[in-house]
């Protein structure tokens, strides 16, 4: 009987040395933080705050700079846990990067997750990307935090996913000049609420001044996107080669609907101006193209 119990004992001595070990292990283990940005909810909160407008166009944002304040902000508040990344979430038109987005993409500990912009320069598809990176880091335990700079009430189900699996999910806000700019629900879900005020934003966020504003939306001249049909019809024969043209040159004055909308989305990308429902621009566009490629046949 004594032999039993000093058995049982040993046992027990050897269960509770292996769970000292795991416990050490875990200890030494840091825990890790994300940063979760939608830039549609940011553009548009600190724009308001800083600049007193939510449209892109009459503001610069120093996205770099602010990126960097976040870091720092969550360094802070997460002070025994290590950066995965920041997740910069944006919409483009065909999900094809803008010369600003894509020096954001170019950034250290930075990813770029894009959805769609429609023809109302409305985001889609950009709270299901966040839910699933949210959902999949906290499942893999890649995160054991997840601040999460937004205000859409579609994020809750992100929220939830992710707290699922046991991550803790703060949200982030910016100061609203008015009432509120973050979804009541969103706000009861979270573990916990952070809002940074208009002095947090104010070295990041400038008004653009008033003949820069115009230029930005100014209607480009037909010889303008004359050349930038040629300018991108050039960088096309150097992607594809002659024999891709020889197949082209048959179907002019007409290009092949792909053709047509890369060029569209390429043109209005260097111009900065949409030319949706411009017939007279849009035949210039085309008109510079063809006139380039049949000058190098």
């Amino acid at each position: 009987m004594n032999d039993d119990l000093a058995a049982l004992a040993a046992r027990i001595d050897r269960t509770n040395e292996l769970l000292q070990r795991m416990l050490a292990e875990v200890a030494k283990t840091p825990s890790t933080h994300a940063i979760f940005v939608d830039a549609g909810y940011l553009y548009a909160a600190a724009g308001r705050l800083v600049a007193g407008t939510e449209d892109r166009r009459a503001f610069d944002l120093d996205a770099e700079g602010l990126i960097e304040a976040l870091i720092d902000r969550a360094r802070t508040i997460f002070a025994d846990s290590r950066l995965l990344r920041v997740y910069w979430y944006d919409g483009a038109r065909r999900r094809i990067h803008t010369a600003e987005q894509q020096s954001i993409a170019e950034l250290p500990d930075v990813k770029v997750r894009l959805g769609n912009l429609n023809a109302n320069n409305q985001q889609k598809g950009v709270d299901s990307l966040i839910r699933t990176d949210l959902e999949s880091l906290a499942r893999h335990r890649a995160i054991s935090d997840a601040a999460l700079l937004g205000g859409d009430e579609d994020l809750v189900s992100a929220v939830e996913a992710a707290q699922g699996y046991g991550a803790r999910v703060h949200l982030w806000g910016i100061e609203a000049p008015e009432g509120r700019n973050q979804a009541e629900p969103l706000l009861w879900e979270v573990d916990s609420q952070r809002t940074f005020d208009l002095d947090f934003f104010k070295p990041y966020v400038s008004r653009r001044t008033a003949a820069a504003y115009e230029a930005a939306g100014s209607r480009p001249t037909r010889e303008d996107v004359r050349f930038v049909g040629a300018q991108i019809a050039a960088k096309w024969l150097a992607a594809r080669g002659r024999e891709s043209l020889v197949e082209l040159l048959p179907g002019h004055p007409y290009l092949p609907g792909s053709v047509d909308q890369d060029l569209l989305v390429e043109a209005e990308g260097l111009l900065q101006y949409s030319l949706r429902g411009q017939a007279d621009l849009r035949r210039a566009l085309r008109d510079g193209f063809w006139e380039h490629l049949q000058a190098q046949y």
